[in-house]
């Protein structure tokens, strides 16, 4: 399938696009790096914000304006007209050792995101849920390193992956409440690709970056294998819909791998777009 290559330079370990409607530009991270990249179409300017944090795992649309971060330090408000950051919260004080990886928001302005220990990669990680007011509930433990939180379109899934038992699970999902329940597998994946970050299309199906496994996997809500989609990346690390009519699917990739081979791939570390014939979902914002 015909790519294009997209990022000026290469990321460490790039991650969770986000695609902002409303300023028709795409964001993504290199987690190992700090920093924080955007990129407009319409004028092929990339802008790249060094953010003063150790890791910064992932970010969020902000309902006020901005974006959310997730570091090592907790949550922060980021405006990119500045490159101002403030302090938000931060769900696990006091660990060291840990920071905070993947995270998305719900279409109530929730942000769910899971921190993990990243020296250790023991099962010590944890899924929070943040909510507007900046309240935090702890929703799942035991994590080693969380990824893949996504939501159908009817709100009634939550999908969530611990990348390293190769397994994604889908849980009953009650917006309304915050709530999960009625834990189970949805995709189990075979060494050496593991699940990594994911999106959701228009028509239900799951989008999962396939780390270390070179591909993207489109899954039907009921579990199934839809499609493979090969890339020229070896580690794929997150796919986001966005672009014009939400029609271009952006893949972020690592290059330094951390897994099974030193090869990142021709293109390994680059953000790059496809056109997989399917359209994506408004990203949603953080109430906060």
């Amino acid at each position: 399938m015909a790519f294009t290559v997209i990022s000026q330079t290469r990321s460490r370990l790039g991650e969770v696009p986000v695609w902002s409607v409303q300023d028709q530009c795409v964001w993504w991270v290199d987690v190992l790096s700090a920093t924080l990249h955007r990129y407009v179409p319409a004028t092929g300017e990339q802008t790249d914000f060094k953010v003063p944090m150790r890791r910064l795992g992932c970010i969020a649309l902000r309902a006020r304006g901005g974006l959310v971060l997730g570091t090592e330090q907790g949550l922060f408000g980021f405006d990119p007209a500045s490159g101002a950051t403030e302090f938000l919260t931060h769900p696990e004080p006091g660990k060291a050792t840990h920071r905070l990886n993947d995270g998305r928001c719900d279409r109530r302005g929730q942000f769910w995101v899971g921190s993990m220990n990243e020296q250790a990669f023991v099962p010590e990680g944890t899924l929070f849920r943040v909510d507007g007011d900046l309240s935090v509930t702890t929703m799942l433990s035991d994590i080693i390193v969380p990824n893949s939180i996504a939501f159908s379109p009817d709100d009634r899934t939550l999908y969530f992956a611990d990348t390293r038992a190769y397994a994604i699970s889908a849980f009953d999902f009650d917006i309304a409440e915050g709530r999960i329940s009625n834990r189970r597998v949805f995709a189990q994946t075979r060494a050496p690709g593991r699940p990594d970050g994911s999106c959701v299309d228009a028509g239900g199906f799951l989008w999962n970056a396939l780390y270390a496994g070179g591909c993207l996997v489109r899954y039907a809500p009921d579990g199934r294998v839809d499609r493979v989609v090969e890339l020229p990346v070896t580690h794929p690390t997150c796919c986001a819909f966005g672009g014009d009519g939400l029609g271009t699917l952006f893949v972020t990739s690592a290059s330094e791998p951390a897994m099974t081979s030193n090869d990142p791939g021709p293109h390994g570390g680059q953000l790059i777009a496809i056109d997989v014939g399917v359209r994506g979902l408004p990203e949603p914002v953080f109430a906060g």
